[in-house]
């Protein structure tokens, strides 16, 4: 079972999260990080500012989760200009060591496979951040991947473009593809750790956390990796059956466990 974090609110949680990456950081000086995008993680990378001002992040690697086909890179809302802004430049890492997925190569079809490799050749990844899609997807990956899936091109739903339409002006600028860590690249790394907040987020989060694991609902792919920690807000964990249990298990916590 995921161990799932109830908190009052993203600040809270951007902080509690931001914590355990700095340690892992100040730990292991080349730790290598899976990066997530949208606003959801935006709570952690404002706050891992402050607790990696005095540390060396010179070795850090990251990995970006996906990356829109089709959208030119120098786009403030393509993924490469989000994780500059939002992550590298912010947190003083070296930007050739963060990499997003190769959607603009020439070869399409063989980046996906590319990017895990590099991914490999990394070490693997450390610590995955993850938000979770209100129809449940995690990365791009839509109702109906495969918990097998590697890197690979995947068409969004309109659900998806929808969602992400308030990031462009208007729905027609939203991209229709993207390449995507899969799920199975996603289960590779080390810890994951998935963020929601907000009443729109509590089927997917409950579904994710509680119900069937089934390709319907890609997030509940998390229920089958050894160390997830769900991190929530009152709104976002309001559908969760054992809410009452997890807010028991969090508070009684033995001080030498981490996240």
């Amino acid at each position: 079972m995921a161990e799932v974090v109830i908190v009052p609110d993203r600040t809270t949680a951007g902080a509690l999260v931001a914590d355990h990456i700095a340690a892992v950081i100040r730990r292991r000086p080349d730790a290598v990080l899976g990066l997530a995008t949208g606003s959801t993680p935006l709570p952690v990378y404002a706050a891992m500012r402050e607790r990696l001002a005095d540390a060396d992040v010179s070795r850090v690697r990251g990995f970006a989760l996906d990356e829109y086909v089709g959208i030119d890179l120098a786009h403030p809302e393509s993924y490469s200009s989000v994780i500059a802004r939002e992550v590298v430049e912010p947190l003083g890492l070296d930007p050739d060591r963060i990499l997003t997925p190769p959607a603009h190569d020439a070869d399409l079809a063989g980046a996906g496979e590319r990017y895990d490799a590099a991914i490999r050749a990394a070490g693997g990844v450390d610590v995955q951040l993850l938000g979770i899609g209100t129809d449940g997807h995690i990365g791009f990956n839509e109702p109906g991947s495969s918990f097998a899936s590697r890197t690979r091109v995947k068409t969004l739903t309109r659900q998806t473009r929808e969602d992400n339409a308030r990031f462009f002006d208007s729905i027609d600028e939203v991209p229709r593809h993207c390449l995507t860590q899969g799920l199975g690249t996603i289960l590779d790394a080390r810890h994951l750790v998935l963020l929601a907040f907000g009443e729109g987020k509590a089927a997917a989060v409950a579904g994710a956390v509680e119900g069937p694991v089934s390709a319907l609902l890609p997030g509940s792919a998390i229920q089958l990796h050894p160390h997830v920690t769900v991190v929530v807000d009152e709104a976002a964990a309001s559908r969760l059956q054992l809410a009452d249990y997890y807010r028991d298990t969090f508070a009684h916590k033995p001080e030498w466990q981490t996240l």
